[in-house]
């Protein structure tokens, strides 16, 4: 069915309002359980290193920022071929959107190679640089530096998941990364804790950097699956017998203009919230372990949004290419609508059940007791978060990445942190996030009003 639908999109055939709501849901639901699937398994991975103590937990938070910034840039740099991928496929030229493939895997690979060794490079100082304790400084730098060891992997699964979702398949990169996510806990059992810990399971003992260890090895395997999926499996991006790649410098123009504006924002964004751990970081480590166990119960309300945002850009950008103008303003406000609708029951949600979530997280009672509170003033937020959210996948889409990149940095750095900055001295943890939830209300309404200006779906497709 979903086939058939994206078939009439790109025919110009008529989509009444069931078919586009049809479309939404099914292009919607593979996506939203794969982004769940990776919330779970670094739930998983957090579950597991809460075990170990407060410290090992506060030195994976303490640099979470920082992989945060990598893994955002890397998915720049693969959305700025994506959404050109998906243009080409709704304008029907499927030989041009393989040969845009190529560049922009050859290209977002060598940019994981130079990210992969700068990260290398400050692995030992970053620790310090954010304010982290002796305590806890080495291990933060041997889990950042496993990490940055897996950039290129991480890159092979952006990129090649992206163009498959861009080119309408959403089923194989949900599907494996729903794999990604159960070997990674398997993997996790094995390098984190000493044998015996699960059953006869064997054990490595390896802590903080077994987390690390397990997450990269797990990247590796499906990144291989996807690259192959993508090239030999896909009916419209495997290779073709006598197409050769061709290099023309607009599709890297085109590229670096989509990405650049994510780029800037996922920087700042990120350095926002490297500024926001150094505001927590003086409340000590209980603070510390409490907001980055916060953060990833919290994941578990937002993802299912940044799955709906993901169907967004491929639903949009192939109605760009077909020339749909009126199909793309509807299906901007459904996704929209949709994501709202499943994130509000998600922060319901949120805060009927935050003592059982952090509880699976860390056995510490305060912990779990600040972070109850923090949870359940988020959980107000999330409906206009979800309009953020999926309102960028939207006009993502449409190939304006610069709108929604200044909505996301005016009310991160005018809004969030000078109210955090404020707060936080007089009434703590619970401060910072009272600024995040403010914050989060305000770039939605943002988000909200620029959909309601119709200019927004009068996007040409991307040209050289």
């Amino acid at each position: 069915m979903q086939k058939e639908l994206l078939i009439k999109l790109r025919n110009g055939d008529k989509l009444t309002l069931k078919d586009s709501i049809k479309l939404t849901i099914q292009i919607s639901l593979p996506a939203i359980m794969s982004q769940i699937s990776t919330i779970i398994m670094e739930y998983a991975d957090a579950s597991m290193v809460g075990r170990l103590g407060a410290h090992d937990s506060a030195s994976i938070g303490l640099v979470s920022s920082s992989t945060w910034l990598m893994g955002g840039l890397l998915n720049a740099a693969s959305l700025g071929f994506s959404v050109q991928l998906a243009h080409r496929i709704g304008a029907k030229d499927n030989k041009e959107a393989r040969n845009i493939m190529k560049i922009g895997l050859c290209t977002t690979l060598l940019f994981s190679i130079i990210m992969m060794i700068l990260a290398l490079s400050i692995a030992r100082p970053l620790p310090l640089w954010l304010g982290g304790n002796k305590a806890i400084v080495h291990n933060a730098t041997l889990y950042f530096m496993i990490f940055a060891c897996q950039l290129p992997f991480l890159q092979l699964n952006n990129v090649s998941g992206g163009m498959l979702q861009a080119s309408g398949n959403m089923k194989i990169p949900s599907l494996l990364n729903i794999i990604m996510c159960l070997l990674n806990i398997v993997l996790n059992l094995l390098f984190i804790f000493p044998s015996g810990t699960v059953g006869n399971l064997p054990g490595c003992n390896l802590g903080v950097a077994g987390a690390a260890l397990g997450t990269a090895c797990s990247q590796a395997i499906i990144s291989f699956i996807m690259l192959y999926w993508m090239l030999y499996r896909s009916e419209m991006l495997k290779l073709r017998k006598g197409e050769k790649m061709y290099f023309h410098r607009g599709y890297l123009v085109n590229a670096f203009r989509i990405a650049l504006p994510v780029a800037l924002e996922q920087i700042a964004q990120d350095g926002a919230q490297i500024v926001s751990t150094r505001i927590v970081a003086p409340l000590g480590t209980k603070a510390i372990a409490a907001n980055s166990f916060s953060v990833t119960a919290e994941s578990l309300c937002y993802m299912p949004g940044y799955g709906i945002a993901v169907a967004a850009t491929t639903m949009i950008g192939q109605s760009i290419g077909a020339k749909r103008k009126d199909l793309t303003y509807r299906l901007g406000w459904l996704v929209t609508l949709l994501g709202m609708a499943v994130m509000s029951v998600t922060g319901l949600l949120m805060y009927l059940f935050a003592p059982f979530m952090l509880a699976t997280l860390t056995p510490d009672l305060s912990i779990q007791a600040l972070g109850v509170k923090v949870l359940r003033i988020e959980a107000f937020a999330e409906p206009l978060f979800a309009a953020s959210i999926v309102a960028t996948g939207v006009l993502r889409g449409t190939g304006d990445t610069m709108i929604p990149s200044l909505f996301n940095l005016i009310s991160m750095w005018l809004v969030r942190l000078p109210l955090a900055a404020y707060l936080a001295p007089q009434i703590g943890l619970i401060g910072v996030w009272s600024a995040m939830a403010i914050e989060l209300s305000v770039r939605g309404i943002l988000f909200l009003l620029r959909l309601f200006k119709r200019n927004w779906a009068n996007k040409e497709v991307i040209a050289l």
